[in-house]
Parts: structure tokens; C-alpha cells; sequence
């Protein structure tokens, strides 16, 4: 069932959010009638014409921390053939190297991705689908997009709260994985599932870690929501220990045009445990985005 729920906005006053709760059982995501989201799972309740392949929006995954954007297989596959999902590795991961000269910092890997992303869309529209740290790159990228993005999924992405100590701990266990993974694991045979975090460039993924936990990085994240001129969707696992749910909502807040989708018993990689229900969610979010989207430009 859909529940209501008020978040907090920079300037304290509130806004209302659809905040939708799906369960293992679920067959129909509903929300507030404002939310204009009455879609069925197996499909809309009101169908929509079919439109044009080049005016469809392209969907760009933006993975985490020591991924790739094998990450997005399962959810690439749901979707299909309804939606064109580019599952882009990011430089210094994955198979991309990292070009010369780009720093590893939130703002220059924002730059970064809107460049790839434009000339990979070829003009078409474009929805960020971004997971964990991927979510702040893709908050950097928004800004540099203009016009072209037409929302924002943001996928156990939150935080905006800085915590000096806990932020201290997570560089440092940072540093040893990446100092100390076994590398040479990634050229034996059958170790693809893990193959990411073994290959992803040292100084691509300490950097970015030590630049997402430093105070200035984790007090823009709330500046940067607020500028968001795009519906957003924000979606957490109630069992997510990485990424907990009320840093979501906490983010996620500092922008009106926000809903927010709680996935029962679902961790922090909801794109794995439950690709099929996280696509029918993005789904019938995205047909409310894609016509709201038209209507406001027409």
C-alpha cells in the first residue's frame, strides 16, 4: 500500500512526497492521486501511445563504489524491451580506464558523465538511474545537463549528514580493501560476480571515497538536491545496511518534486535481489515522469 509522507525542506517548511512501499507480494504500486501514478505492474492503466524510438528517454546507470556497470545486467534485462538502459562503466572502473588528467573527485566525474552522456544520447532525453555513491556523481552531472535530463532515480543514495568519525573509519577500511583485495583472483575462470571490486583502479576508487566522506563534499549533496529541476524518484531496502533508508528520506527531502519507494527485505543492492520489482517501479514512475515531462515542455 502507498503511504503519504511530509519531508522536510531547506527552508523548513514541507512537502508532500508519495512514499510507496512494495512487499515480495506486490503486484501494484499505488500512490496519491496527486502523484498521478496508477499504474499496474504488467502495465498502465491508462496505455499511452506508443512514441518514436528517438523521443523515448534514454536510461543511463551510474553504479557505486568498486563497481561496474555489470551492476545493472539483471535490471538492463527487466526492462528490456520497453526502455534503452546504457550501463556505462565509469573511468577507473570496470573496463574504462580513467582518462589522463581526470581528477577523482564527485565534481569532475559529474562533468565527466554528462559529456559521455550527450554524446551517447544523441539528443534524446535522459533519466539518471544512479545507486549508492553513483548517486552523488549523478547529483554533480544534473547541473551540467540542462534541459536534456528528464529525471532523476536515485537507488540507496542518500546521506548529506556529516559524521566526522564514522566517515574517518570508512576511508580507512576503504583503503584496505583496495590495498590489499587479491587482484590476480579476477584472471581465473568463474570469478566474473566479483571481478569489478578486483580491477577497479586504486586511485580512481580512494580517491572518490576520501572525496565523498570529506565535510564540504557531504554538505553540497543537500545544495545540489535542492537545485534538482527534475522529478526524482528516491528508492531504499528496509534491510539495507549501508545505505539506511533515513538517510534516503533525509536526502531526498531537500527537493519538492521527490517521491520515495521503500523495497521490503531488500539490502543494498535491490538491482540484484529484486531486479523485476525494481523495474516495474521505475516503470510505472517513468510513464507519470515522460508525460508530465511533455506537457511542460509543450
Amino acid at each position: 500500500m502507498a503511504r503519504t509522507a511530509a519531508s522536510p525542506l531547506p527552508d523548513g517548511s514541507k512537502a508532500k512526497a508519495s512514499a510507496m512501499v512494495i512487499s515480495p507480494a506486490s503486484t501494484r504500486v499505488s500512490a496519491p492521486a496527486s502523484a498521478q501514478i496508477s499504474a499496474m505492474v504488467s502495465g498502465s492503466a491508462n496505455p499511452q501511445p506508443s512514441r518514436p524510438r528517438d523521443q523515448e528517454p534514454l536510461l543511463v546507470g551510474v553504479h557505486g563504489w568498486l563497481l561496474s556497470g555489470r551492476l545493472w545486467t539483471p535490471l538492463a534485462e527487466a526492462l528490456a524491451p520497453r526502455r534503452q538502459f546504457w550501463c556505462l562503466d565509469l573511468p577507473g572502473f570496470g573496463q574504462r580506464p580513467r582518462p589522463r588528467g581526470l581528477q577523482s573527485s564527485l565534481a569532475s566525474y559529474g562533468r565527466w558523465l554528462a559529456g559521455a552522456v550527450r554524446e551517447r544520447a544523441e539528443g534524446r532525453p535522459v533519466v539518471l538511474i544512479s545507486h549508492s555513491l553513483g548517486g552523488s556523481i549523478a547529483l554533480h552531472s544534473a547541473t551540467h545537463l540542462g534541459g536534456q535530463l528528464r529525471g532523476l532515480v536515485q537507488i540507496a543514495a542518500g546521506g548529506g549528514i556529516y559524521q566526522p568519525r564514522a566517515f574517518a573509519l570508512l576511508r580507512r577500511v576503504g583503503a584496505g580493501v583496495v590495498q590489499w583485495r587479491p587482484a590476480w583472483l579476477a584472471t581465473l575462470p568463474g570469478t566474473e560476480a566479483i571481478r569489478s571490486p578486483l580491477q577497479a583502479e586504486a586511485r580512481a576508487a580512494q580517491g572518490l571515497l576520501a572525496c565523498s566522506t570529506n565535510r564540504g563534499a557531504v554538505r553540497q549533496l543537500p545544495v545540489l538536491t535542492s537545485q534538482l529541476t527534475v522529478p526524482s524518484l528516491w528508492i531504499s531496502g528496509s534491510r539495507d545496511q549501508v545505505m539506511e533508508p533515513r538517510y534516503v528520506r533525509h536526502l531526498a527531502g531537500f527537493t519538492p518534486l521527490h517521491q520515495l519507494a521503500m523495497l521490503e527485505g531488500v539490502g543494498h543492492l535491490p538491482m540484484r535481489q529484486r531486479p523485476g520489482e525494481l523495474a516495474q517501479l521505475i516503470e510505472t514512475w517513468l510513464q507519470d515522469v515522460v508525460n508530465t515531462s511533455e506537457l511542460l515542455s509543450s
